[in-house]
């Protein structure tokens, strides 16, 4: 099970979009040269209005040519670029973030996170992508995540964490809430893995949780749900459930919803490796509990069209 971890936790952010938001905001445009990186198909896109769509509705295609998209920070996210734990502190970098084409995604291209390490503090990296807008509480959350069970590159045997899970925006809030997916391939924390673990939170410190574990190997595309409506939440896994907790350990606030890629320790020091994960898209529905079926089909419906973004959800 995930072990506490949440200490000096939130995060210093840097204005890594902010940048971009000058962009924005001057109606300039990105030099096609510099604007998306190595995996960048062209000249990165103008910021584009939040589009209309049904309410309470958030859908992301991650359709963007990298880092320094501006519609990535005026569609409401921001790559972790400042210091803090979990895992090696103090490595977090927004060059493990890009949005490559991918013939396996639904939508032709992801969001890719990639951490890396040699075996030292100083050659790692990790990454963590998240929205800046608090404001995602009772409904459904679900996303289409690839998991990896070997890495990209290298040696094997790190103890890397595949996450997606909403959280209060302070680990210190009165009301504390956190529903997490969290793939282990290789275990941690004395596990030997491979484990999916499941957990709801009440408190972050000292840590006051319950969870639920799947051993199984995952490696491959899945469609994670976190349903949280009348007193309960559900996780379910490509459309199976797996757990349901209650009681105090529901949300109490609302939350931003993350995605990250993070290593527990640093095991071994022989050369260097590459972990992968993938997001497809992600979706929410605000006080709804959509099932599996209704939200793909949402999805295949925003696709058809060409909707690679909508958020409806009412701000905080």
């Amino acid at each position: 099970m995930s072990q506490p971890r949440r200490t000096s936790r939130r995060r210093a952010w840097t204005a890594l979009t902010l940048p971009a938001l000058l962009c924005v905001l001057a109606a300039c445009s990105a030099d096609p040269a510099t604007g998306g990186g190595a995996d960048a198909a062209g000249p990165a896109r103008d910021a584009s209005p939040t589009p209309t769509g049904p309410p309470g509705t958030l859908f992301d295609d991650f359709d963007y040519t990298g880092a320094d998209d501006p519609s990535l920070a005026a569609h409401g996210w921001e790559i972790r670029t400042g210091g803090g734990g979990p895992g090696i502190k103090d490595t977090w970098s927004a060059d493990g973030a890009a949005f490559p084409s991918d013939p396996t995604a639904e939508g032709g291209k992801v969001l890719r996170l990639r951490s890396s390490t040699d075996g030292t503090e100083q050659g790692t990296t990790q990454v963590e992508v998240q929205t800046t807008s608090r404001n995602f509480f009772r409904g459904t959350f679900a996303a289409r995540v690839h998991l990896s069970d070997k890495p990209t590159s290298g040696r094997d045997g790190d103890h890397v964490v595949q996450t997606f899970f909403p959280i209060s925006p302070s680990d210190s809030s009165e009301k504390y809430s956190e529903l997490d997916f969290e793939y282990l391939p290789n275990g941690g924390w004395g596990s030997v893995g491979p484990q999916l673990d499941n957990v709801s939170w009440y408190k972050a410190d000292p840590p006051d949780r319950v969870h639920h574990t799947l051993e199984r190997r995952l490696e491959g595309w899945h469609t994670m749900m976190i349903t949280a409506m009348d007193g309960k939440v559900t996780y379910s896994l490509d459309g199976k459930e797996l757990f349901t907790s209650s009681g105090k350990y529901v949300p109490r606030e609302q939350m931003d919803i993350h995605f990250s890629n993070w290593l527990i320790d640093l095991p071994f020091t022989g050369g260097p490796r590459t972990w992968d994960m993938k997001v497809d898209w992600v979706y929410y529905k605000a006080d709804e509990a959509v099932s599996r079926a209704d939200v793909q089909k949402t999805v295949d419906g925003f696709q058809g069209t060409g909707t690679d973004y909508i958020n409806t959800v009412p701000k905080p």
